[in-house]
């Protein structure tokens, strides 16, 4: 594997990802996300149907914690998960855990960590990690490490010492293993930089790490409470900046589009893609804009769409009241919740479930696309009328369009920031971004 930059400007990295599987003939783009899945498919979708999406990822993401309980069915098959799964092509890297759904704290050992899976809790020693990757024979795959110490509970400077003492220790096991694996040593081992919110644990995991000859790096730790985002997004700054510059930096946890181009900056170079998921399991379409340079004859996509959906309802209000209604009844749109799931909506989505949000859009009689100028084969052939009555109605179809729709907007997202860096303009994305994030 290498990794060549054509382009760094102010910590963001332009270039591409080359050899990257066991045969070295693929090719990535960076800043590039990974293509997220369960258990090797992409939720609600089959092969078939992911191939109708523009931009699909070269590599795919699998989880150790899909995949531990059928290690024995894998091992007895012996050429590997990607041809087991039905994606022999497919490029495959295998995270420790599904991003989706958080580990509990607690049992990471000196000599183990455990993963959860459908049924239960599975422990990893070193010895069974690597006789799994052995049996799965991906062409990427995260090393055993110590997550827990960025835990609000547990956020001490022991307690992040111990995290990465644990973390080497498992790398050095790892790489030793592979050296005496035939199977294993053309796949990559990705070393972990652990540390918690202590600085000097993380510029110690990340100069450690580095010594060893592993392919590249993940960024362990970096998502969760909003309050600790600017001490994060610091030491981020200060992880990558010991890090070499011609390994790929991948980040776990992080996938919402304002985050994203946070961690751009400061040099991070690939993203899992749960995001789009998690907004289809709330009903919800993404209909962010990220056309930094629109036509300046015509208003910004966002507004227009958003005057237009809302004279569906009430004209008269807007007419009389301006722009001060305007902001009221947007604001209060920015607050709904979705009913039955347990993630916040974000302003970076519409809530297609709603049969009726007084005083702003009623999806039930709106027959126009998701996104207007959108490709994908969901608003290139229905409504949101139509995607609207699917959900009230439990149709799985509902899952299949909205799933086709979020990842190829998503996936654009990442083209559209690769073009804005090859053009100087990706001050104007963020900006863009950040004004729908607020």
């Amino acid at each position: 594997m290498k990794l060549s930059l054509t382009k760094v400007v102010d910590g963001c990295r332009l270039g591409k990802i080359k050899n990257l599987s066991k045969t070295g003939d693929h090719t990535m783009d960076i800043p590039g996300c990974l293509l997220y899945t369960k258990t090797g498919s992409a939720p609600h979708l089959t092969h078939h149907t992911l191939h109708c999406i523009h931009g699909v990822p070269a590599m795919a993401q699998l989880t150790l914690s899909s995949l531990a309980e059928h290690y024995e069915v894998l091992a007895e098959y012996k050429e590997g998960v990607g041809k087991f799964i039905g994606m022999p092509e497919s490029l495959l890297y295998c995270s420790l855990h599904d991003p989706v759904s958080p580990c509990p704290a607690g049992y990471v050992t000196n000599k183990s960590v455990s993963v959860w899976g459908v049924g239960g809790r599975v422990e990893m020693t070193i010895s069974k990690f690597m006789a799994i990757q052995q049996a799965l024979q991906p062409d990427w795959f995260q090393c055993l490490s110590d997550g827990e110490a960025s835990c609000a509970e547990t956020n001490s400077l022991k307690r992040a010492r111990k995290s990465v003492d644990r973390s080497l220790l498992f790398l050095d096991n790892c790489l030793r293993l592979q050296e005496e694996s035939e199977v294993l040593k053309k796949s990559v081992i990705i070393g972990v930089i652990e540390g918690g919110d202590v600085m000097e644990e993380r510029l110690r995991s990340a100069r450690e790490t580095a010594k060893r000859p592993v392919g590249g790096f993940l960024l362990d730790g970096f998502h969760g409470n909003p309050t600790t985002l600017e001490t994060r997004l610091h030491l981020l700054s200060s992880v990558t900046a010991e890090l070499p510059e011609d390994k790929p930096r991948l980040i776990c946890g992080v996938s919402r589009p304002d985050e994203v181009l946070e961690c751009i900056e400061r040099g991070v170079d690939l993203f899992e893609s749960f995001f789009p998921y998690q907004v289809t399991e709330r009903g919800c379409a993404l209909t962010f804009s990220f056309d930094y340079q629109p036509n300046p004859e015509e208003t910004s996509t966002l507004y227009r769409i958003f005057i237009q959906d809302f004279l569906l309802v009430c004209p008269s209000v807007l007419q009389q009241n301006g722009t001060q209604e305007e902001i009221k009844y947007a604001d209060q749109a920015k607050k709904i919740k979705t009913t039955g799931c347990n993630q916040e909506k974000t302003s970076f989505e519409i809530n297609l479930k709603e049969k009726n949000i007084t005083f702003f859009l009623r999806y039930q009689e709106d027959f126009d696309p998701l996104v207007r100028g959108c490709s994908c084969y969901c608003c290139k052939n229905h409504t949101r009328a139509y995607i609207h009555h699917l959900l009230v109605t439990n149709e799985l179809l509902a899952g299949v369009l909205l799933m086709i729709h979020n990842f190829e907007h998503y996936f654009g997202f990442f083209h559209s920031i690769r073009e804005a860096l090859k053009s100087d303009r990706l001050a104007k994305l963020k900006e863009l971004i950040c004004r729908q994030a607020s």
